[in-house]
């Protein structure tokens, strides 16, 4: 294959995980809205602790049954708390944003979401020393801008869902730096599959006593809702399968292109989980 052709082969491949990033983080925000509007499930956390939850067994089997990539290890104590303190930053931008979308419309909580690339670009300054080109930083001004004017003129305006919404967009660009550097540290290099194999299982020790905790009798109310209707269960799964995918292109993305890169392709649809 000629250098020409693979170069065409590559930015085919780039575009084809941006697009089914696109389709399934649509997927997962709608359901997102859909199961709090038509079932009362509003129970962020416990939607969260189900999708690591799927993202832990998932990605097993597709590493250990499919052998779709080889088994990775985890080298030291050092690289160990990388990924804990990843996981940690995962679940608070997933819960804060959903958190948020109970207060604020998704049109809102994506303008907001708009200025993903400003916090990216900020902690991947602090964290690496190394800056963007001038052009990258001009190009985060009408974004940063256009977030500050949506923001003054919502209607609908929440505070504390807009600390939440804030606090989400900040998470989520921490977490895309932190997985860029795991990913491409060398003697610490993990590839995606096995950065969420590691990730999600540390992610569901940190949720299961926080829902259990915090959103009083969800198990008893999560069977009540099936009983009276099963689809409910149905939804439940296909979500967290879905936010496993979303969370599988994110890393291939950002292997492929960088953290910033991204968030300026697609830093106002990760309203995910």
């Amino acid at each position: 294959m000629s250098a020409k052709a693979a170069l065409a082969t590559g930015r085919f491949f780039t575009i084809g995980l941006v697009t089914a990033w696109y389709s399934s983080n649509i997927g997962v925000l709608l359901l997102n809205k859909y199961l709090p509007s038509n079932y009362g499930f509003k129970y962020p956390i416990f939607l969260t602790m189900c999708h690591m939850m799927a993202c832990s067994l998932l990605s097993y089997v597709a590493i250990a049954w499919l052998m779709l990539v080889p088994m990775q290890a985890i080298r030291s104590r050092l690289q160990f708390l990388k990924i804990a303190a990843l996981s940690l930053v995962f679940c608070g931008s997933v819960v804060s944003g959903n958190v948020s979308l109970r207060y604020l419309p998704v049109s809102f909580n994506q303008a907001v979401g708009a200025t993903t690339p400003f916090f990216t670009a900020v902690f991947a300054y602090l964290m690496t020393l190394r800056g963007e080109s001038l052009i990258t930083y001009i190009t985060l001004v009408p974004v940063v801008t256009g977030g500050i004017i949506a923001s003054g003129g919502e209607p609908s305006f929440h505070l504390f869902g807009f600390i939440m919404c804030i606090g989400a967009t900040a998470a989520r660009a921490l977490k895309s730096v932190l997985q860029g550097i795991l990913m491409s540290s060398e003697g610490e290099k993990l590839n995606s599959m096995n950065l969420l194999l590691y990730m999600a299982p540390i992610a569901v020790i940190f949720l299961l006593p926080t829902t259990l905790i915090m959103e009083d009798n969800v198990v008893g109310i999560t069977l009540a809702l099936a009983k009276e209707d099963f689809k409910v269960i149905w939804y439940l799964l296909f979500y967290s399968a879905l936010a496993y995918f979303v969370n599988l292109t994110n890393f291939l993305v950002t292997k492929h292109t960088s953290a910033l890169i991204l968030k300026h392709e697609y830093g106002v649809m990760e309203r995910h989980l």
